[in-house]
């Protein structure tokens, strides 16, 4: 069935009947997949994946294994079986744009374990460790009388070296050449001791900040079951701070006009007492006196109509404080929804660590051609094979959504089992293990379909902004406002589609129905209910945004305790930073789960009163406290 087109009216039926939805899609993703794995494959069968591990020298050879010959490139298709480790000739030439190092490679036997300063030890080492570090047609006994051995050969000195694990490159033991390229990479440094300092500070505190990592981790869980018995007065004095706060700045700013009035008319009656010439600066005192007027009448403007909102949707207010109270409930009832950041983010880091494996893989796979201006063999990728990028890049959008939306439907599914459970005691014995499996049985296709539908959004955002970044400067003013604005409005269409789908997936999980029609019967809920999911958006997330406040607060003043014997702030301030990143990032995660599932409490509680008025046959699903707010909003 298609997002278009009439329906027959039907009722919902929570968890009644169960089927695959969105099949095709699910066919198609299955596709996606089998795509990405044949790039993977593509890259290990091409060798890319053994040039990226054990590296190849500037003629196109691969370290450590024996090599077909390159056409017309000359010292092509050696035998590399005993020369394991890549060298370069002159490891500090890096080109910081591009970020890889400039200088010819060859294949050696043995990396240099000691300074090597003249070509005599250059020789030296050829002859008794067998690895020669010149070019391969240079024989080591006669480096130190060949004409060549300036270009050819290693720039003296030598640096000790040693082979890095796995990857099997020669890396200089003393790493300050690299020190321009760190400059690059840490903008923000321009003291290299200050540098040694901070990363000193973390190496001292790591347990500190371990266990300060730990403290976030559980004052977020301890916080969403805590919100169940604070959220009241916390949503109550949130609301008349608020209030309070807009009638005093209004009165600030009426307090300043008049002031500023009085003070005016003051100094223009003095003034004009004494000088009967026009007073330059009357246009701009006049001009700041109107911007006042402005400011004040906004603010008038703006408190009366939030004191009308406050007045008409203080029912609403009691909504949002009833479903936080039920959403901390669901998590003493499922106490496992709690781990579910844990698997989401072990998931995406897992693909992510394949995604780059993959890059690297490309950025060393292709056909090898030889740059004129270096002389050296690079393998590129060209004509239809360029577009492997493409499709790897776009393949890191889609699947990182869909992990995200597995998490979605995993904690909707749970959930909505809860609330449509009568009996709480009947709950299955692992809700969220019942809801993973619904969801790899029968809904793939539709998280597939709308992770798909994000992608096709985030992709053009993405675009845009690299566009706005590479022309940054270069365009005109005109320009970079169509582009601010493009992004912007980008991005408020993927904020709106998330919530959309959020949703969408909700009433997949009740009525096991496709992602169009899971997404229109959502909406039109949600539609039905503007005022109390605009309720429930600003001042439940404004709460939640106060939770992750008050927990990276929490953890930074614990940080602030525990450093404090490190009486030099250059060495606590870098952990402090780390450990509250930390803390937010924990806070978010943890706190968003919460916020889906308050989403798909009221969507069920927006569908029970709409099929259910509590009569012999249609009794309500809901718990006790949204039913008291049910039945205070319908006496109102």
């Amino acid at each position: 069935m298609g997002c278009c087109g009439s329906r027959p009216k039907r009722e919902w039926k929570p968890l009644e009947d169960r089927s695959c939805t969105d099949l095709p899609w699910f066919l198609l993703f299955t596709l996606f997949l089998v795509g990405m794995c044949g790039i993977c494959g593509f890259t290990i069968m091409t060798g890319g994946a053994a040039r990226l591990v054990f590296g190849y020298d500037s003629y196109g050879n691969t370290c450590g294994q024996r090599n077909e010959p390159i056409e017309g490139v000359r010292l092509s298709g050696l035998d590399h079986t005993d020369r394991k480790f890549v060298f370069f000739l002159d490891p500090c030439n890096i080109d910081i744009i591009q970020r890889k190092i400039k200088s010819m490679a060859l294949c050696v036997s043995q990396c240099p374990t000691e300074e090597l300063a003249t070509y005599h030890d250059l020789k030296r080492f050829a002859m008794i460790n067998g690895s020669e570090l010149c070019s391969y047609e240079l024989p080591g006994h006669k480096y130190p009388q060949l004409p060549e051995r300036f270009e050819k050969c290693p720039k003296l000195p030598v640096p000790e070296s040693k082979a890095l694990p796995v990857f099997n490159r020669c890396t200089p033991v003393d790493i300050s050449c690299y020190a321009k390229f760190a400059e690059a990479v840490v903008t923000f440094v321009s003291d290299n001791s200050m540098l040694n300092r901070l990363i000193a500070g973390v190496a001292a505190s790591k347990e500190i900040i371990v266990g300060l990592c730990l403290l976030a981790l559980v004052l977020s869980m301890i916080l969403m079951v805590i919100i169940r018995y604070i959220s009241a007065v916390l949503v109550w004095i949130l609301t008349a701070l608020v209030v309070l706060g807009s009638l005093g700045g209004t009165s600030v700013l009426w307090w300043l006009y008049i002031d500023y009035r009085m003070t005016m008319n003051e100094t223009m009656t003095k003034d004009l007492r004494e000088t009967e010439e026009p007073i330059d600066d009357m246009k701009t005192i006049k001009d700041h006196a109107q911007g006042l007027l402005i400011y004040a009448v906004s603010a008038t403007v703006f408190t009366g109509i939030l004191l009308l909102l406050m007045l008409f949707m203080r029912k609403r207010v009691a909504l949002t404080i009833a479903l936080f109270h039920v959403a901390g409930k669901v998590f003493i009832h499922l106490p496992l929804l709690a781990l579910q950041p844990f698997y989401t983010f072990l998931a995406l880091s897992l693909f992510w660590v394949y995604w780059i494996m993959v890059l690297l893989f490309l950025g060393t796979t292709g056909n090898p051609e030889k740059n004129e201006d270096t002389g050296l063999v690079e393998f590129r990728l060209t004509g239809a094979l360029q577009y492997m990028t493409w499709y790897h890049a776009v393949g890191l959008i889609w699947i990182s959504e869909f992990i995200l939306a597995c998490q979605q439907m995993t904690v909707a599914g749970a959930v909505v089992t809860y609330y449509f459970t009568r009996d709480k005691t009947k709950l299955p014995v692992t809700p969220i293990l019942s809801s993973v499996l619904r969801l790899v049985r029968y809904h793939l296709g539709t998280v597939a379909k709308g992770s798909f539908i994000i992608t096709l959004v985030k992709i053009p955002r993405l675009i845009l902004m690299y566009i706005h970044n590479q022309l940054k400067g270069k365009e005109n003013a005109c320009a970079r406002c169509m582009l601010k604005t493009c992004i912007c409005c980008l991005w408020c269409l993927e904020k709106c589609l998330n919530y959309l789908n959020q949703n969408a997936y909700a009433a997949t999980a009740i009525n096991s129905t496709n992602f169009c029609t899971s997404a229109r019967d959502a909406f039109m809920i949600l539609v039905e209910n503007a005022l109390r999911v605009a309720t429930i958006n600003t001042v439940g997330d404004f709460v939640l945004f106060l939770g992750k406040i008050l927990i990276v607060t929490c953890t930074a003043f614990a940080g602030v305790l525990a450093l404090n014997y490190q009486r030099d702030y250059t060495e606590w301030v870098l952990p402090l930073i780390i450990v509250c990143l930390f803390a937010f990032l924990v806070a978010h995660c943890f706190l968003s789960i919460f916020e889906i599932v308050v989403d798909v409490l009221f969507l069920c509680f927006a569908i029970d009163t709409k099929y259910n008025n509590g009569t012999p046959g249609r009794e309500f699903y809901m718990d006790k406290a949204l039913m008291v707010t049910n039945s205070f909003e319908k006496s109102k």
